[in-house]
Formats: structure tokens, C-alpha cells, sequence
């Protein structure tokens, strides 16, 4: 990549005062000036009307490296599920967009796969970012791997963003993309809330996962703001998947647990319930509530259709692979974005009347 800087005037504009214009980072800018770099074109638009009103005088130097970066890698556990091939459609349109090759690597939830792939990566000159999706156990061994994985990426002039998970500690150069978990599960539990529900079974993950954390902790808070005590017993952790969320249900029916609704932290786990329910003879949403996450296709497809959490899944993707071509400046607060959640309201809840709570 060519590095520009502005004629040598004492009194002229220089390259960071055309980013600021532009509204976009030094980087950014830079790269929109390199004919042979490729950049969104409303993006470089916006660069070149910048020049323009500042009459910046544009000369280059000798390339940093003699190609610039050109293909984005995601690391993923699997693009079985549907939450993760839509983040990895969205990785490929956004990729695409930025004339950027897209490559998956998938480790299986391997954590030595997982650190084989990072090491090859580490290796290579033509990675400009490597995306690594999906929530995580939080540990001390998880945040210094990743710290490390980091800075070795930022020294070949490549970048980790996370996607899905929580950011790294202050001055690791890791971008950060999430979504909502709390605001979504707030909504949600808030829903059943004001349909009468009391006693609200949760199916959860992992109980350390930062999913679940975010999710139990939505829960918890809605039932705070309505003045509800929560039974710790209605607080299931299981499996994040179809297996969990019928087990966890089955537990729950088997332990004689009064409940009258049921938020499954996704709808993979709702599926489960749902079949768990009518194996035991219950109805949805005539005798049990029910309601997921993530609004997946299935979500729709289910009988009745899920009332659940949208995901912004593909933009997710897409906002990872923004980040990590607009390289925003360190400090500049936009090193980390948070995506909106909201609840699509269908048929598996019903309000109850003040003599129907269990």
C-alpha cells in the first residue's frame, strides 16, 4: 500500500485534515487515494470530494509492502449453525463489496485446531484481518491468547476483531463487534412479563459463556423491574442446542417445577423444549409460553411460530469486515460497536388471566 502524505508546504492540508473532512479514518483515507487499493467506492467518493475542497496535493512514496492486503479469514467452531453461516454470508458480501477475498477456516470447537489456524495466519502477509466469531468462556488463559493472537496479527499489519464477544483489556489491538445479549433478553422476559407471566423457566448455555451471561442477566433485571423474586430452580443451564433444551425442559417437567412460560436462550433450544412439551401431552401456548432467541429461520417454521429475539446476524458480519478495512483510530471510540436486538412477536405466547397463574 502506497503511504500519501500532502505536499511539503509548510501552511497546507494534509492528509488527516482530508480524513477528517471524509469522516473517516487516516487509513481510510489513505487507502481511497491508492488507486490500486480497493476501498467501497462511497467511501473513496467521499475522500475525493474532500481533496477537492481542500485542494490537497496528493504524491506517494515507495509501498510499505509490495502488495496490500487482500483476503479477509474468519475462524469459526462450525457454520452448522445458523447464527454462524449468516454471520459468515455476511463476512463474504461485506468482503466482497471491499474487493476483498473471504476464507473460513472452521476448528469444531477444537481449541488446538483453533491455535494451528491462528499460527498459519500469523504467518501470512496477504491477511488483512482475521474475525473470529462466536461467545466464549471468559478465562484468564482465554484473554491472554487472545492478547497475544492480537499483537502478533497488528505487527504483520493485520487486525483481530472479535465478533460476538466481549472486548480484550484496554490497548490490545482487538476490534469488537457484539450484539445486545442483556437488551435482548430484557425485552423478551419483559414480554412475558407483562402477558402475566411469573414463574419464567430459562433454558440457558453454558453458565459461563458470555452469552449466558448476558442473557441470565436480561432476565434477571426484567423480573427486578416488575418487582418479581425469581425461583433460583426455573435457572437451567444446559448444552446451547436442540439436546439442551429438551433435556432441560424434561428436568424441569420431571422435578414438578410450576412454571408458566419458558424463554430458551435460542431457538435451537426452544425446538427442544417445544418437543419435550408435547411429549408430555402440553400444548403451546395453551398450557406453556414460549419464546427463543435469535430468530433463525426455523424460528417461523415452528408450530406454532417461535415468538423470539431478531439478530442481526449478517450485519454482524458485515460490520466486522467494515471495522476491520476502516481501521478506526485507537481511542477514537470506534473500536467497539454494539448491535441492536428487538423482539418479533408471533403465536407461542398467550396473556394469562389473574386466576391462571401457576
Amino acid at each position: 500500500m502506497a503511504e500519501i502524505e500532502g505536499a511539503p508546504t509548510r501552511r497546507g492540508p494534509t492528509l488527516r485534515d482530508v480524513a477528517r473532512r471524509a469522516q473517516v479514518s487516516v487509513a481510510t483515507a489513505s487507502r481511497a487515494l491508492t488507486s490500486d487499493y480497493p476501498v467501497a467506492e462511497p467511501t473513496r467518493a467521499k475522500v475525493l470530494q474532500a481533496v477537492e475542497e481542500l485542494q490537497y496535493v496528493v504524491t506517494s512514496r515507495t509501498p510499505k509492502r509490495s502488495a496490500p492486503a487482500t483476503s479477509i479469514a474468519m475462524i469459526v467452531s462450525d457454520v452448522v449453525s445458523p447464527l454462524r453461516s449468516l454471520v459468515a454470508t455476511g463476512v463474504a458480501e461485506a468482503a466482497g463489496d471491499y474487493g476483498r477475498l473471504s476464507a473460513v477456516y472452521i476448528t469444531g470447537g477444537d481449541l488446538r485446531r483453533e491455535e494451528e489456524v491462528f499460527a498459519r495466519l500469523e504467518e501470512q502477509d496477504d491477511v488483512e484481518a482475521v474475525i473470529l466469531v462466536g461467545g466464549v468462556e471468559l478465562t484468564d488463559d482465554y484473554e491472554q491468547r487472545m492478547e497475544k493472537h492480537a499483537r502478533a496479527l497488528h505487527a504483520r499489519g493485520s487486525q483481530l476483531v472479535l465478533c460476538g464477544r466481549p472486548p480484550l483489556a484496554p490497548g490490545v489491538p482487538a476490534l469488537v463487534v457484539e450484539y445486545d445479549n442483556r437488551g435482548g433478553a430484557y425485552a423478551v422476559t419483559s414480554h412475558l412479563l407483562s402477558m402475566g407471566h411469573r414463574r419464567i423457566l430459562t433454558l440457558t448455555g453454558p453458565e459461563r459463556s458470555t452469552t449466558t451471561i448476558g442473557r441470565v442477566e436480561g432476565y434477571r433485571t426484567a423480573h427486578q423491574d416488575f418487582g418479581t423474586a425469581i425461583d433460583p430452580a426455573l435457572v437451567i443451564a444446559n448444552t446451547a442446542d436442540r439436546s439442551g433444551g429438551y433435556q432441560g425442559c424434561l428436568r424441569a417437567l420431571a422435578e414438578g417445577l410450576r412454571f408458566t412460560a419458558i424463554f430458551a436462550h435460542n431457538d435451537v433450544m426452544a425446538s427442544g423444549a417445544l418437543a419435550a412439551l408435547r411429549e408430555k401431552g402440553l400444548s403451546v401456548p395453551d398450557d406453556i409460553s414460549l419464546v427463543g432467541y435469535d430468530n433463525i429461520p426455523v424460528a417461523q417454521e415452528l408450530s406454532p411460530p417461535l415468538t423470539t429475539v431478531y439478530m442481526p446476524h449478517e450485519e454482524m458480519g458485515k460490520a466486522a469486515v467494515r471495522l476491520a478495512v476502516e481501521r478506526p483510530a485507537p481511542g477514537s471510540g470506534r473500536e467497539r460497536q454494539l448491535l441492536g436486538t428487538h423482539i418479533v412477536i408471533r403465536t407461542s405466547v398467550r396473556p394469562l388471566t389473574g386466576g391462571s397463574q401457576a
